[in-house]
């Protein structure tokens, strides 16, 4: 009997989470929308970009947003549209990769950790309640100020800070799942834990973490702004949109819209992404679906 006789003898989840989302959710099409701009303009940032985002012009320093510059310039003459274009494929990529990188390192721990037991149990958890017992900034303040200011290691700091979360969210499942009936079959015919980890358990637990990383990407691009923002962040004149709030907030009373436009790009992307998580959730719930 092949791994897919065992899953297919013993089927989990259906449907899929995404679609089910989708479909119960209206709302979830406004985040999903919000957040496809938002990327898109990212992707295509050198081409909608009218000017060179590190180019300094000191005749149009501090420039207040008109038809030649539509949002503004700060005080070095930069275009504050050309910046927050470049500056979100910045805060996107290390929101993205700090949390790709914290979810396979948490839910491999807390995969682990569950179905093994025993010590090595308790000394992951252990570890993942210390993690826990730290304000996510603070963590990533410590982290990276011991690492430096740099992008590299920007995405290794946000990625230790939420590595615990996605360890904790994978490893609950994983407990019950390897006393299920389709587990114990793997096991009687010969397959090895580590098969039996990827083939069975992850598939059936994915939905949950895919969740928790919608609403962690929130959480890293905000917590990348706030180091930015005490200046941790990606060095100058790379344009970050906590680094452009930084930047304007010594003439936050002359010029609003050098703090206004990066604010409004960072809460709109986190408004986007709690909506998709949100809707993500509502769709794996049990009491949701069970009014479905």
């Amino acid at each position: 009997m092949t791994d897919f006789a065992v899953s297919q003898s013993f089927p989990e989840k259906h449907s899929n989470p995404v679609l089910v989302a989708l479909r119960r959710n209206k709302f979830s099409w406004i985040g999903i929308g919000l957040l496809s701009v938002i990327v898109l303009a990212a992707i295509f940032a050198p081409v909608l970009a009218p000017y060179d985002p590190i180019k300094q012009n000191i005749l149009h320093r501090l420039a207040a947003p008109s038809a030649e510059f539509w949002l503004g310039t700060d005080s070095y003459g930069r275009d504050v549209l050309s910046r927050l274009l470049y500056g979100a494929r910045i805060s996107l990529s290390i929101g993205f990769l700090a949390v790709l990188i914290a979810m396979i390192v948490g839910s491999a721990l807390g995969i682990l950790a569950g179905y093994i037991g025993g010590i090595f149990d308790q000394i992951v958890m252990g570890i993942v309640d210390v993690m826990l017992s730290f304000p996510t900034l603070l963590l990533g303040l410590m982290v990276a100020a011991m690492l430096g200011a740099s992008f590299e290691n920007l995405i290794i700091a946000i990625a230790i800070t939420e590595t615990a979360p996605f360890a904790r969210v994978a490893r609950a499942p994983t407990i019950a799942m390897k006393q299920r009936d389709f587990v114990e079959a793997g096991r009687s015919l010969g397959f090895t834990p580590l098969r039996i980890m990827r083939v069975h358990i992850l598939p059936n637990i994915l939905s949950d973490i895919v969740v928790v990383a919608s609403l962690w990407m929130a959480s890293a691009i905000r917590t990348e702004a706030s180091l930015a923002f005490i200046g941790l962040g990606v060095l100058p004149p790379t344009a970050t949109w906590g680094g452009m709030i930084r930047e304007g907030f010594d003439n936050i009373l002359s010029a609003w819209w050098l703090v206004v436009f990066p604010s409004l790009a960072i809460l709109l992307t986190v408004l986007a992404l709690n909506i998709l998580g949100d809707a993500l959730r509502d769709a794996i719930d049990p009491k949701t679906r069970s009014q479905g």
